[in-house]
């Protein structure tokens, strides 16, 4: 025989490269032509090939019989490929696998050692329900086997049929708690009796406290790392069972973490401490300080290992679960957790971050505060997906290799390698963890840490400048109903603002922090062109300068800032607040009583107005119902404001001194003031009572539905002349502006007529004296009653703000038209001021003494309210949920009990279940079979014979009608004659036999002797229905 073995095969595979595929197919066909022979050897190889190319993803089911043959071999060379072939294409659904279970049985029974093992470990990957409950007899028996490797892969295989089957374990349990309680037992065993324990354990630990003694013999015992590992893994879900054994463990733990120098075994004492209790159960006490103080030295040495990244992780996820018990402890070594951060794993730098947030305190907030802004100051920004650091498959440094031996971790940590100075690119959203990190720290129990208010602020404007354009993850940002996608940048002004109104002492620095971030020459300093994520934070700077707009050190320049024509573009939560801080910061620029009523302050308060106006206008057509509504609101307040500017006397012309209008220094300020504005607790607005006299269910207007319905009817308005219609139903029309132009370019050429035509003259065409006459009379006819417009020759009383100032200047005859443009600079007074002002350098800040800062505290009602930190803290505290320790799915053995009481009394729930559900299958296989008897029967009933019609209505018929004949005939029979024979008897029945046959118009002959009288067919049927019978003698 020349057939190809699996070394040829695996030769022939590398020598064909490029041509892989070919060889494969070429080798399976081989292959399907080999297994069909008679030659067992043949066929085994065959298989071994398919089993080989298996593992490249070609199929082999179709060889799954031939798999069984060979599994069937005596020899346990080919037995045992047969196996491995079973164990690599077999699965619970397999249709051959029934076939399978008489063998598995016989190989299970064999007084070969090797023979059972090859089930033994076939079984856990091909099991399935059905097979589970057949070969449970079978395997029990092999817990008592002499050969301990036998009893351990027993152990093993009853846990995987217990996983499938959870019914199973019950009745093999005893068997493995007497191996467990053996003190002679092999290792092995008891390590393989352990490990199912662990994992049992954590869905029931109640049903395994009676084994807690000798659990901890087996760890107090040692010798084996991988059970101890296991044991304290199942006592830390046993503690919060029995108190008691927290001061058992606690020796043995301490010893262990102390002389162990397996870092595996070291971390889990130290997590099996923090997850069972054991640290805060011993808290207060000097043993559990002793305990933690060196859980956190053996931590600590972990970071400091450079080679492996694996043990920091670990070792900060241990860190951040002592925090919540010892944060004080924790933030002793802040110097190496700190260090993590710029670490160039960005799975170590997030639980670092995590970890520094839980350690904060008073003492050590802005040492960390300061160490993150220099992180984000000093990166790069980098995305997810172009970062290289990130991308590990592109180092070449990263060779496999195998667990490290104990005796080579016992050998002194290596000196760190030198850092690279450039510091890695951070990716946009671990920059907005860093941020959102940053605030929680610093708002943390409404600013308890906090002891230096003005530096936070600083740090604020700092973070604005490293905000991405990203949307905020963690809970700062999320809870802004402005926006529907808040950004990290909200996040921050709603910080800004907080402390504003929390803390009075610092309002001045942060209404400079506003006007540090409304003034348009700070834009590109605060918003560079690489980060432009933080302009989220306008709306609450805008509200801050608004609120407090008298603490503003240069209200003019951040009123023109508002009024720039870039505002208009802004978001609308945004511009609304805009809109808002428009008019206060207004009324503290022009509201001093004080100045006197001069020209130039007229002047400057009437152009301001006139911008203000101009700002406003557009706005009325504001997409936003909110921008809409304030827009109009103010602009309303504006033209009252500038109608009495205008009309109040200035000192030039009452030759005296002039009070300026009271709108300005007393309306209009009155608006503004008020109730100071407090902090509000969230859960009190649900507390506010409504008054009694509200009725939401009440109609706004009871005729609403009248007038919607004559509306849709009406049609009788002018579209020209209803501007309400227009408002409401018309989409304006766009109107382009070129903000990038200056306004020389946007005027007519000089060689066209522009002194002729007025910007409200249609025609293109010169006009002549007359049509100029006539054109001028029909205007000021049409604008007579407009006190906006601007007529020279009216003599009525009103006059506008800007005709009074062309009146002083020009005279009384003025052409409107040849009003000249020019541009109007209201910032001089500002630039002198500044060009006036000395320059401040920022010079080294020296020790500021402390001061004492008073913060607000939310308002209640009925002072029960939590705050929101701690509503947070018991919301995520009721969030967690236990989860597995393996991480193996048992969720089946959930419902399995294994204690001596749930098993006298009986089936479980489970078998009730599966009871109930074999009950229903067989209800419904009884009621299938009930259901083609009688199709069967009823096809049986429609065979005729030849002289009768197909449908059989007159034989089922007389069927009916012959039983109770019969039987009425048989009663009076045995009624009244006492002394017949019982030959008649016998002759009726022959005539019933003769009515079956078909003979439907025959007539029955009833008689007490001869049988041969008849009688008519309608009153035998009368009769038949009064059950009586007559006789004719």
């Amino acid at each position: 025989m020349f057939e190809k073995d699996i070394y040829q095969l695996i030769r022939g595979l590398r020598a064909h490269k490029g041509k892989e595929r070919e060889y494969i197919q070429s080798s399976i066909r081989e292959c399907r032509k080999e297994i069909k022979g008679q030659d067992m050897d043949q066929k085994a190889t065959a298989l071994l090939k398919l089993v080989y190319l298996e593992m490249f993803g070609h199929d082999m089911s179709w060889a799954s019989f031939n798999v069984l043959e060979v599994m069937s071999s005596p020899k346990y060379v080919q037995k045992r490929v047969g196996y491995l072939a079973a164990v690599q294409s077999f699965r619970p659904d397999t249709e051959v696998l029934m076939l399978a279970e008489n063998l598995l049985k016989k190989d299970l029974n064999s007084p070969d050692k090797l023979m059972i093992a090859l089930p033994l470990g076939t079984i856990p990957h091909v099991i399935n329900a059905s097979m589970a409950n057949s070969l449970l007899t079978d395997l029990v028996p092999r817990l008592s086997h002499s050969n301990p490797a036998i009893r351990k892969k027993t152990i093993v295989t009853l846990y995987r049929l217990a996983l499938v089957y959870p019914e199973t374990l019950r009745p093999a349990w005893p068997k493995i708690k007497e191996r467990l309680l053996d003190e002679n037992e092999d290792p092995s065993v008891t390590a393989a009796i352990v490990n199912v324990i662990c994992e049992l354990g954590w869905r029931r630990p109640q049903d395994f406290l009676p084994l807690a003694p000798r659990l901890f013999e087996l760890l107090t015992a040692g010798g084996n790392n991988w059970m101890a590992i296991k044991i304290i893994k199942l006592f830390s879900t046993l503690t919060p069972l029995e108190p008691r054994l927290v001061k058992k463990l606690l020796p043995p733990l301490t010893s262990i973490i102390k002389t162990t120098p397996a870092m595996s075994l070291l971390y889990e004492c130290i997590n099996g401490i923090i997850q069972g209790g054991i640290m805060e159960a011993a808290e207060g006490t000097t043993e559990g300080d002793e305990v933690a103080r060196l859980c956190l030295s053996k931590l600590r040495a972990m970071l400091v290992v450079e080679g492996d990244p694996n043990l920091r992780y670990v070792a900060l996820l241990a860190f951040g679960k002592i925090t919540s018990s010892h944060a004080d402890l924790v933030s002793q070594h802040q110097d190496v957790i700190l260090e993590c951060i710029d670490d160039a794993d960005i799975s170590i730098r997030t639980r670092a971050l995590d970890l520094v947030v839980g350690m904060i305190h008073a003492n050590n907030l802005q040492a960390v505060v300061e160490r993150l802004m220099k992180q984000l100051l000093d990166s790069g920004h980098a995305s997810n997906t172009t970062d290289p650091a990130q991308d590990y498959a592109m180092h070449d440094g990263i060779v496999p290799r195998a667990d490290e031996e104990e005796d080579e971790l016992q050998s002194p940590v290596q000196p760190k390698d030198p850092k690279s100075t450039q510091a890695p690119p951070l990716p946009d959203d671990y920059r907005i963890s860093v941020i959102e990190r940053i605030l929680e720290m610093c708002s943390r129990d409404t600013y308890a840490n906090m002891n230096d208010f003005e530096w936070y602020i600083q740090i604020l404007v700092d973070l604005i400048k490293q905000c991405p354009a990203g949307l905020a993850s963690g809970g700062y940002g999320s809870h802004l109903a402005s926006k529907s996608q808040p950004s990290i940048a909200d996040a921050v002004g709603a910080e800004l603002l907080n402390v504003a109104v929390r803390v009075k002492a610092v309002r001045p620095e942060a209404a400079a922090a506003a006007q540090t971030l409304l003034l348009l020459e700070n834009r590109q300093e605060v918003f560079p062109s690489a980060t432009n994520g933080g302009q989220g934070v306008l709306s609450a700077a805008a509200f801050v300068a608004g609120e407090y707009a008298s603490m503003l050190s240069d209200a003019d320049a951040v009123l023109t800032s508002l009024l720039d024509d870039s505002s208009a573009s802004l978001p609308a939560h945004a511009l609304s607040s805009y809109l808002q801080a428009l008019p206060k910061i207004f009324t503290v620029v022009t509201s001093d009583q004080q100045q006197p009523w001069t020209y130039a302050r007229q002047s400057n308060t009437t152009l301001l107005t006139a911008r203000i106006v101009h700002f406003l206008e557009p706005l009325t057509l504001h997409p936003d119902l909110d921008v809409q509504e304030r827009a109009v609101e103010y602009l309303d307040l504006m033209r009252l404001a500038s109608e009495a500017a205008s009309n109040q006397q200035t000192n030039e012309q009452s030759d005296g001194y002039a009070e300026p209008p009271l709108l300005l220094t007393q309306a209009m300020p009155s608006l503004f003031s008020g109730m100071e504005l407090n902090p509000v607790a969230a859960s009190s607005l649900r507390k506010v009572p409504s008054p009694d006299e509200l009725d939401l269910e009440a109609p706004i207007n009871i005729n609403l539905n009248m007038l919607l319905q004559e509306a849709d009817y009406d049609t009788d308005f002018e579209g020209d002349a209803d501007e309400v219609h227009k408002l409401y139903h018309e989409r304006p029309s766009a109107v382009v502006t070129d903000y990038q132009r200056p306004a020389a370019q946007l005027l007519e050429p000089p060689n066209k007529s522009s002194r002729s035509s007025s910007y409200q003259a249609g025609e293109t065409e010169p006009l002549d004296g007359e049509a100029l006459e006539r054109k001028r009379a029909e205007r000021r006819e049409r604008y007579k009653d407009d006190p906006y417009y601007i007529d020279s020759q009216r003599t009525s009383g009103t006059s506008t703000p800007m005709h009074n100032i062309l009146r002083s200047s020009n005279g009384e005859e003025l052409d409107v038209d040849a009003i000249p443009v020019m541009e109007l600079k209201l910032d001089n007074s500002r630039e002198a001021s500044d060009r006036e002002r000395p320059a401040n350098p920022r010079v080294a800040s020296v020790k500021k003494p402390k001061k004492h800062f008073v913060i607000a505290s939310d308002e209640t009602l009925g002072g029960d309210d939590l705050p929101a930190t701690q509503i947070a803290a018991a919301t995520s505290s009721t969030a967690k949920a236990k989860k597995s320790l393996l991480e193996v799915d048992s969720s089946g053995l959930s419902a399995l009990s294994l204690s001596e009481d749930a098993a006298s009394n009986g089936a479980s729930q489970l078998d009730i279940e599966h009871r109930q559900a074999e009950e229903e299958e067989m209800h419904k296989a009884i009621k299938e079979v009930e259901r083609l008897r009688l199709e069967m029967q009823r096809a049986q009933e429609r065979v005729q014979p030849r002289d009768i019609p197909e449908e059989g209505m007159v034989v089922k018929q007389k069927k009916k009608k012959k039983k109770p004949k019969v039987e009425g005939l048989d009663e009076q029979q045995v009624g009244e004659v006492n002394g017949e024979e019982g030959g008649a008897a016998v002759k009726k029945k022959k005539k019933k036999k003769k009515r079956r046959e078909g003979d439907e118009q025959v007539d029955d002959e009833k008689g007490p002797g001869d049988g041969e009288e008849e009688a008519s067919g309608p009153t035998k049927t009368k009769r038949k229905k009064k059950r009586q019978v007559t006789f004719d003698e």
